[in-house]
């Protein structure tokens, strides 16, 4: 797996737009832990993960729009609601996601 700090990294150096998402806390079963990195770019190719499935797709529509606005934005995922647990996931908690836009 990438590495989302280099990647941010290597995104600045070519004066790209992107935004990074990290894991700030965690209640209950979720599939990464605190401080966990996720790149986005705009046209949303990731670097790095937050857990997969319905709420790292949460986390990537939230972040584009935080591109869009030019803010930070700390996004809740509630995995209790996750239609992966239909499917037999393990997961069942609740994570916070702080998503800061990078860039020019």
């Amino acid at each position: 797996m990438e590495d989302p700090i280099l990647q941010l990294h290597e995104a600045l150096q070519a004066g790209e737009r992107v935004a990074l998402a990290t894991v700030v806390h965690t209640r209950g079963h979720c599939p990464r832990e605190v401080g966990a990195k996720m790149l986005i770019w705009r046209d949303g190719r990731i670097a790095g993960s937050v857990g997969g499935g319905c709420g790292e797709n949460r986390i990537r529509l939230a972040a584009l729009t935080a591109l869009d606005e030019g803010r930070p934005v700390v996004e809740q995922v509630d995995l209790l609601d996750d239609p992966a647990l239909d499917e037999g996931a393990v997961c069942g908690g609740v994570m916070e996601v702080l998503i800061e836009p990078f860039g020019s």
